[in-house]
């Protein structure tokens, strides 16, 4: 078993303020029993974030930072045929318009039913049909797009971009072109639409434009997914750090108290925003005594670390 948590860390003073009074007592247990193993340093700037780099390693995949194919193997999983071409998870989203920046929120607060999804998509399907591009619906929140010039092309994760300005994580890569003038074409046909009348009327926010990631022709899966517990996602990425400490305390008195009383072979690895740490169970011996009789760093510091 291996177990990969994603945010497990903040940069920001307010979360690392919430980290520091967090205690873990079912981490901490764990980590006397643990060694340290492999690391993937990196920062907060790269396009992939960490877990999604340990995650695309632990499957096999071979990808440049911001081109690891997730889009393909979601659009698999939704029954799509993705045969040999490069595709992109297109995830409509609602981009707030502030006096000194551009916000992106989160796609899932759209809150989209399948109807209502369906007909923003026809709605802009035709734009890049027209252009050569092949689109398929997945999901309310999964479009997927397909072209030749996404075989290579970087783009940042959902998770960097969302709740933050898309412009700083816009590449510039040269296939990038395209895709901004693409972005201005739905923004300036979903302006004035119908279904966005509709929804400002009801007070809700506007699908207003669209963020593209995941790019790459599918991979086949080399190994076993490891399993992730993403339960610490959403308040990180919304900035609510005392529902993300809550998230961290139900984490520790759950899925890890399970692992601390049980026997299985396992391993463990803990994402930040810069780097992910794996760790390893060792043979119980004189070290993990010593550990278990005068305790290890405390969990806190050593996810600062990340």
């Amino acid at each position: 078993m291996h177990l990969v948590i994603p945010f497990a860390a903040p940069l920001s003073n307010a979360g690392r303020h919430a980290l520091g009074a967090l205690t873990l007592p079912a981490l901490e247990s764990l980590l006397t029993r643990l060694a340290p193993a492999e690391r993937n340093d990196g920062d907060e700037y790269q396009l992939s974030p960490p877990h999604e780099r340990v995650l695309g390693k632990a499957l096999g995949w071979a990808g440049a930072d911001g081109a690891l194919p997730w889009a393909a193997q979601a659009a698999a999983a939704d029954g799509i045929d993705t045969g040999k071409l490069a595709w992109g998870l297109l995830s409509p989203v609602h981009w707030h318009v502030g006096r000194d920046a551009i916000t992106m929120g989160d796609p899932e607060a759209l809150a989209l039913d399948e109807v209502e999804s369906r007909a923003y998509f026809d709605a802009v399907r035709p734009l890049f049909e027209s252009l050569g591009w092949r689109a398929a619906w997945g999901a309310p929140t999964r479009w997927y797009v397909a072209h030749e010039s996404l075989t290579a092309l970087p783009t940042a994760s959902l998770d960097r971009v969302e709740g933050r300005n898309p412009d700083l994580w816009m590449p510039g890569h040269p296939g990038a072109g395209l895709v901004k003038r693409l972005q201005n074409e739905v923004q300036m046909l979903l302006y004035t639409h119908a279904l966005n009348d509709a929804r400002e009327s009801e007070g809700r926010d506007t699908l207003n434009s669209f963020w593209l990631s995941g790019c790459g022709v599918r991979q086949p899966a080399r190994h076993a997914a490891p399993d992730v517990i993403d339960t610490l996602r959403a308040p990180a990425l919304r900035e609510d750090w005392e529902a993300w400490a809550e998230a961290w305390r139900a984490l520790d008195a759950g899925p890890l108290r399970e692992a601390l009383h049980g026997d299985a072979a396992w391993s463990l690895t803990l994402c930040g925003e810069r780097h992910a740490q794996t760790y390893i169970r060792q043979p119980r011996g004189w070290l993990h005594g010593l550990r278990s009789r005068f305790g290890g760093p405390r969990a806190a510091a050593l996810l600062k670390e990340l």
